[in-house]
């Protein structure tokens, strides 16, 4: 089995509302996203996939929806005050844990027809979540 790995770095808040500790209150984390594709066989250029064509797809996804975003729970009663004082709000259908969003980008690279084996999420430099089916 062939594998590669592009990391992709974005900005991003959130909250988790029924958390027992800070991370109820809104903050932001500098994320590190590494998108791993796997291929039994390499295609005509000898390579899983191109790094370049990654970037250009599922990175350029992760910047035009998630990056400098407020990923917030739908349920999230700050949701509606930000979206009425015009801020860029994602609502999510589950809480915007580490989990939930390498899940998000996990099924967002299959849709583009990437080869995705796995998603590892760093939402700090010391804390990760993974996604693979």
């Amino acid at each position: 089995m062939y594998r590669i790995t592009r990391d992709i770095h974005f900005s991003y808040g959130h909250r988790l509302t029924q958390h027992a500790g800070k991370c109820a209150r809104l903050h932001g984390h500098n994320a590190r996203v590494q998108i791993e594709l796997s291929s039994q066989v390499l295609d005509e250029q000898a390579m899983v996939a191109d790094f370049e064509h990654v970037s250009e797809t599922i990175g350029e996804w992760v910047r035009m929806e998630l990056d400098h975003k407020m990923l917030l729970w739908e349920k999230d009663p700050a949701a509606a005050l930000l979206l009425k004082a015009g801020e860029h709000v994602v609502l999510l259908k589950e809480h915007p844990t580490a989990e939930v969003l390498a899940h998000l980008i996990f099924k967002e690279a299959q849709l583009l027809r990437l080869p995705v084996s796995r998603v590892i999420f760093w939402e700090t430099v010391h804390s990760c979540a993974s996604y693979h089916e």
